[in-house]
């Protein structure tokens, strides 16, 4: 597998955080290889991939919890590869938030500045201003089991913001707290990062969260970068099959390679042909060539079956989502098993338009669409 190549336009001034032909082994097992990044100053990076593809190791690379094998890692254009981390001038809020419970609020925000020798009145400056930044006024003398859960990540990122790092690192900080917690907390850190213009890197493996909160996601499989992308683009425009199944929900139906012509490939999907624009189709193919076509279910609309249609099937089950239905229409595709495939539909209309045992033709929107070879 081939690492995803640096990104043009980047200039030194732009970069914050920079990381070249990095790689890191466990024993005999390789976890990171030869990965190149280059993080732009003020942006908020996510690390997005299942557990095991090395989005943590990198994170600790950066962090200086661990040493890279080979390569090398930058910050501010300084190489750091061999630092230690308090020499990083990094800021760190793990998943388990890691505070002392010994301590008060106070001084676990405080605890980065009293290793640094700041002066005490500074530092009681720059403990209240950044408890009056993440909204825990007022709680200074608590220690943290008399604090919930979401106060005790304020308290986490206040200890990482306090120390003005010139990198916010955040690991998974949201996995211990409740659905709408991590909602309203996720829109907190977004906003103080903004504020600060705070190069941040944030490692995820929950794909909402990625798109709601990222510059650009780098999407992790393997040890390698698959693609690095803002979130629109990976999820309208991803360049393998990995990405574009990992990222959203998404129906894989398989197709033939049919022709070309004037910047449009056409596939045969079904009983028919259906068009694309060539940018969907990543390989060039020749004729009859197996391929697989993905869409999300938002691009597949339900119609009234007509002799134009490309596919058919009959709808087995609608399940409600609040503000849209997903319905799953068994489809009818010739010399294959039986495909379930999904659709989504805003509001509630498709369950009275097609109700279960209905027979519906699907047609495909042109975006939302990618056409790749058959994965091994």
């Amino acid at each position: 597998m081939n690492p995803v190549p640096c990104e043009p336009g980047f200039s030194q001034a732009d970069t914050a955080v920079s990381l070249e032909g990095v790689v890191k082994k466990y024993h005999d097992q390789t976890v990171l290889h030869a990965v190149s990044l280059k993080i732009r100053r003020g942006e908020f990076l996510t690390l997005l991939g299942p557990s095991g593809c090395g989005k943590t190791t990198l994170l600790n690379l950066i962090a200086g919890f661990a040493e890279a094998d080979r390569g090398e890692v930058f910050i501010d254009g300084q190489p750091v590869t061999s630092e230690p981390p308090h020499r990083r001038q990094i800021g760190l809020v793990f998943q388990n938030y890691a505070l002392f419970p010994h301590m008060t609020v106070e001084r676990n925000i405080g605890y980065g500045l009293r290793m640094q020798g700041v002066p005490r009145d500074e530092a009681a400056r720059r403990i209240r201003d950044a408890m009056a930044m993440v909204k825990l006024d007022g709680l200074g003398h608590r220690k943290p089991r008399e604090l919930s859960g979401g106060q005790q990540q304020r308290v986490a990122l206040a200890r990482a913001l306090v120390i003005q790092p010139k990198v916010l690192l955040l690991d998974e900080p949201f996995s211990a707290l409740d659905k709408s917690l991590r909602g309203s907390m996720q829109v907190e850190i977004r906003e103080i990062q903004r504020r600060l213009g705070l190069t941040t890197v944030f490692v995820t493996h929950d794909q909402g969260e990625a798109l709601a909160m990222s510059d650009r996601i780098a999407v992790m499989s393997g040890g390698v970068i698959r693609q690095i992308a803002p979130p629109a683009e990976l999820y309208q425009s991803p360049q393998d099959p990995f990405v574009a199944s990992f990222l959203g929900d998404v129906n894989i139906l398989p197709a033939h390679y049919h022709g070309q012509s004037a910047g449009d490939v056409q596939l045969r999907l079904g009983s028919g042909l259906i068009s694309l624009s060539q940018d969907r189709l990543v390989n060039a193919s020749h004729e009859g060539e197996r391929l697989d076509v993905y869409v999300r279910p938002e691009h597949l609309r339900m119609e009234s079956l007509h002799p134009a249609s490309v596919l058919s099937g009959t709808v087995v089950n609608h399940v409600f989502q609040g503000d849209h239905i997903n319905t799953f229409v068994d489809v009818d595709l010739p010399m294959t098993a039986r495909q379930i495939v999904t659709v989504r539909s805003p509001g509630l209309g498709a369950l009275q338009q097609w109700p279960v045992g209905a027979v519906a033709g699907l047609a495909l929107a042109g975006e939302g669409v990618s056409v790749f070879s058959p994965r091994p």
